[in-house]
């Protein structure tokens, strides 16, 4: 078989410059401090929730509650957890309707000033959500929830935005390791914001989101000054130009071809031609190219796991197995732990096979036996920690590599490229989809959990990522059947 570029033209990391660097820990970073806020709010929704019920702290006799709590949300910790729950619903469905608009709106305008406006504005509005409020003793329900679907607008302009800038930035070569270890932002931004929130908790959660935000509005700052969105900006070739020169530069990860196998080198598309201002495609347009809507509906049953566990995990531990909070949130890590690492490893053999889907399909399969054992862990710290690591290795893993590599993979096809720019429109889509399963999803888990039971959640995360075997099935019998082709080819010329 033969190897990819990334192997026979030096190691992979000797080909990016420091301008690559810049690019790969700016982006990085900038996601990290939007996805810090978000855990924010759920490390202190338990001070929030006390906060808005002061009820539960009336221990005279001579004031009626209805007084004590005139000023107030909830007269139960019951009823302010419920709501807590809905602004998590209505934050991940407005996340996902920006998500489709700030994939058009991104590849339109400048993707620097989009990221910078989202975060900077998102910090804001944290800031009056969080603290502003509090300092004024001010408790609306409707104006929280305003507040909230603002949030998740201007929130949404950062995936697009930053896998755009990264696919602009890091060609096919190599992608999947790359984007692998980017991927790891949203992980680590949870740990950013659990370190930030615990640190300043003690003095009220009003300074957690105030740290919070001015951390992220000076994020956004950063990259409002630092940020280069593309080669092209100081004079460097873009990706395509440079894949030009490399041998299969022409043969794309995701391919609607059916001959994979008898194309030609064609350089006609941007031979003799500077670098041109490229136009945006339609939102139609690029749901119509290959790939996009079976990754997407694959990721809106991936991510509805994924977020799951992200969302139920630590509750899960406490209820279930009876655990303190601090040690379920603590254990809970682990699972981010085994999502990078898949993510990682899993992008770095596609970069071999130079295909993705066959990767995503084995993955996937031994997620279904992962869940199984995962759901049937016995009442052990370590032995659990491990199944939930090599849980997260299997579900966790494909969920980053298709909303990272395989979106810029869509977004730069050979079908589109040199005539119009689709990248973040595309990430938007799939991205999108994926949010609105997940929303639905932390709706579904709660009413079964209710009814039947946590072994019954486990049956429905496992329908759930058989789900995403079958919507890319075509993708995965294609492109098993070009890499058995070329194996055939391979053994018969020597």
């Amino acid at each position: 078989m033969a190897w990819p570029n990334i192997f026979q033209r030096g190691t992979l990391f000797s080909r990016f410059s420091h301008h690559h660097v810049v690019v790969f820990l700016l982006t990085f970073f900038s996601y990290s401090l939007l996805h810090a806020s978000r855990k924010t709010f759920s490390n202190v929704k338990v001070s929030i929730s006390k906060q808005w019920t002061p009820s539960a702290f009336n221990k005279s006799v001579r004031l009626p509650v209805e007084i004590w709590s005139s000023n107030h949300l909830f007269p139960s910790a019951e009823e302010a957890t419920l709501f807590l729950g809905t602004l998590d619903t209505i934050f991940l469905f407005s996340y996902a309707v920006g998500l489709f608009i700030s994939g058009i709106v991104g590849d339109r305008l400048n993707l620097r000033w989009v990221l910078s406006f989202g975060m900077c504005s998102s910090a804001l509005v944290v800031y009056v959500f969080g603290t502003v409020t509090e300092w004024l003793r001010f408790y609306n329900k409707g104006f929280y929830c305003c507040l909230w679907i603002v949030n998740g607008l201007l929130q949404s302009t950062g995936w697009p935005c930053v896998v755009a800038v990264m696919g602009n930035w890091f060609g096919k070569a190599g992608r999947g390791v790359v984007f692998g270890l980017w991927s790891a932002c949203a992980s680590v931004g949870n740990i950013l914001g659990a370190c930030l929130a615990s640190s300043v908790l003690q003095y009220g959660y009003e300074y957690a989101f105030l740290v919070t935000a001015a951390v992220q509005f000076a994020g956004g700052i950063v990259i409002f000054f630092g940020l280069l969105v593309s080669p092209e900006e100081i004079g460097l070739p873009g990706i395509e130009a440079e894949e030009h020169f490399e041998e299969d530069s022409h043969r794309p990860l995701i391919n609607g071809a059916d001959n994979e196998d008898e194309y030609e080198p064609n350089y006609s598309i941007q031979e003799g031609s500077a670098v041109t201002q490229v136009k945006a495609i339609s939102f139609y347009q690029a749901c119509c190219l290959p790939g996009v809507i079976p990754y997407s509906l694959a990721y809106a049953c991936l991510k509805l796991v994924n977020y799951s566990f992200f969302f139920w995990l630590p509750f899960y531990l406490s209820n279930n197995f009876g655990w303190k909070e601090a040690e379920a949130d603590k254990l809970s890590i682990w699972y981010d732990v085994g999502g990078i690492i898949g993510g990682t490893l899993q992008g770095f053999i596609s970069d071999i096979l130079q295909k993705r889907a066959p990767v995503l399909a084995l993955s996937l399969l031994l997620a279904v036996g992962s869940l199984v054992g995962y759901s049937r862990s016995p009442n052990d710290k370590s032995i659990n920690a491990l199944l939930m690591a090599v849980t997260g290795f299997f579900i966790g893993g494909p969920s980053n590599m298709i909303s990272s590599a395989i979106s810029a993979d869509l977004g730069r096809q050979e079908l589109i490229q040199g005539s119009s720019e689709a990248l973040a429109t595309v990430t938007g889509i799939v991205d999108g989809t994926g949010s609105i399963g997940a929303a639905v999803g932390q709706y579904l888990v709660s009413l079964i959990q209710d009814n039947l039971g946590w072994m019954w959640v486990f049956y429905f995360f496992i329908l759930m990522t058989s789900c995403t075997i079958l919507f890319i099935s075509p993708l995965i019998v294609r492109e098993t059947c070009y890499l058995m082709q070329r194996r055939q080819a391979h053994v018969l010329s020597e």
